[in-house]
């Protein structure tokens, strides 16, 4: 038996797909497909691939065409593939001449003609919904999105909002945009969705407004400063049919789903202790962050990546949370909590003006993992276990700033009538603004001298 192995991501499946995989299957006598896992497609950079992975594999399967479908999940997969299913031959279409030749070592490489004028490129072109959006805040993290969305199909940045005129017009002028500081109102009228990015103290208000004007909402960090604020803006999302995201981009990025998939699947046995921490030594104390008026301090800045960790590892129902703070000019320059569960602790050590490792510690019962500083831009990580022969290592690129990962999952969210996220669940959106906000209110807080 001649077993034939191709590769692809057949996204919006079309007839050249169906003729590459036919002239494949007419090489042998038994056909396996490779389909590229949603997490290898983030990985490679590739954002603009409009169906998952079930889909794409589904859409491969009622072609017929296929004896076996693979999923490819990391870079080599190729080279392992065709040793464990022996194949005789890979088959890829012609526009990838010469770039797989290193498998003829393997098998045999043929490359196969593609059907012209037709592509899946041309068909998200030509099929593209655009989504207008406007930003709401004009100061140092809008600037990195603007570049970041220029890597994600399917947006236009078209607005800009700033209560300060001035303000809003050098931005616009920067960036070649529509300025608006008047009437929300009016501002709203010119987008489809908005991104929040203005200081913390104005999140809930602005969200508020755009959800109630039926714009999808991509909400900086911190979303809101109080859990119950945060239900009420869940609730009214859903109530007006729109989308509403927090914009954690950690959550979204493929090192750290990757590294949540595998503990969740048991790799280090049962998870009984989760440590996050993250730190940022500023110089300028004149800064929004040490600003109480502007709810700074290390907790309203730092406390949402750490907590997304905890929460996404070991769930929303903790019993019990503890502070400690280092105050300074009314900010907490450093805050550690304890948070309980029924069968696990967590803690979270953040720091505006004191240096803290900036990693964090997964430990269960089989085997821990560690995720160096930074984690939060999580580009490695480490299984560890007693035996350190069986120790794995874990590389992955993190694209640019980070911000395209979530970027391109608010745009999955509307394009497909999504309104949940899996990567960051409104519950678990919750959870995180209701420890900031018990942090906020003084709730089991002891002050260090």
């Amino acid at each position: 038996m001649k077993i034939v192995i191709t590769y692809g991501t057949y996204d919006l499946l079309h007839q050249g797909h169906i003729n590459l995989l036919r002239r494949a299957k007419a090489l042998g006598d038994y056909l396996i497909v490779g389909v590229t896992s949603d997490s290898f497609d983030r990985e490679r950079g590739k954002l603009n691939v409009r169906n998952n992975v079930l889909e794409r594999v589904e859409s491969v399967k009622a072609t017929g065409l296929a004896d076996r479908i693979v999923i490819e999940e990391y870079v080599g997969q190729k080279i392992d593939d065709i040793q464990k299913y022996e194949a005789d031959i890979f088959a890829i279409g012609s526009d990838w001449e010469g770039k797989f030749d290193y498998l003829k070592e393997y098998c045999k490489v043929v490359y196969l003609p593609r059907t012209e004028g037709i592509s899946s490129t041309l068909l998200r072109d030509s099929t593209q919904q655009i989504v207008r959006l406007g930003m709401v805040g004009t100061g140092r993290i809008t600037h990195r999105f603007i570049n970041e969305a220029s890597n994600v199909s399917g947006l236009k940045i078209t607005s800009c909002y700033n209560p300060n005129e001035a303000e809003a017009g050098a931005f616009a002028l920067r960036h070649g945009l529509n300025p608006f500081s008047g009437k929300l109102d009016y501002f709203l009228a010119d987008v489809d969705a908005v991104y929040v990015a203005s200081p913390h103290t104005s999140h809930f208000d602005y969200v508020r407004q755009c959800l109630k004007s039926g714009r999808h909402v991509l909400c900086e960090i911190p979303f809101v400063l109080d859990g119950r604020e945060a239900r009420e803006l869940y609730e009214l999302a859903a109530a007006y049919g729109v989308v509403l995201l927090e914009a954690s981009k950690t959550a979204f990025c493929p090192a750290w789903t990757h590294l949540l998939t595998l503990v969740k699947s048991g790799v280090i046995g049962k998870v009984v202790d989760v440590k996050s921490s993250l730190s940022k030594l500023l110089p300028e104390t004149d800064r929004r962050e040490f600003d109480p008026m502007q709810a700074g301090g290390s907790v309203t800045e730092l406390a949402p990546l750490c907590l997304m960790s905890i929460i996404k590892l070991l769930g929303t129902d903790y019993s019990e949370v503890s502070f400690y703070s280092k105050m300074d000019k009314g900010v907490d320059i450093f805050t550690k909590a304890n948070i309980i569960y029924e069968n696990a602790t967590a803690s979270m050590t953040l720091g505006l003006g004191v240096k803290t490792e900036g990693n964090l510690v997964v430990s269960g019962t089989r085997g821990y993992v560690l995720v160096p500083s930074p984690w939060w831009l999580t580009n490695y990580f480490e299984v560890c276990y007693e035996d350190q022969n069986q120790n794995k290592k874990y590389f992955y690129t993190f694209q640019g700033d980070g911000l395209r990962y979530e970027i391109r999952e608010f745009l999955s969210m509307i394009f497909n009538d999504r309104p949940s996220s899996f990567l960051l669940r409104a519950k678990e959106s919750v959870a995180i603004a209701d420890i900031i906000g018990k942090y906020r209110r003084g709730y089991q807080t002891k002050i260090l001298k």
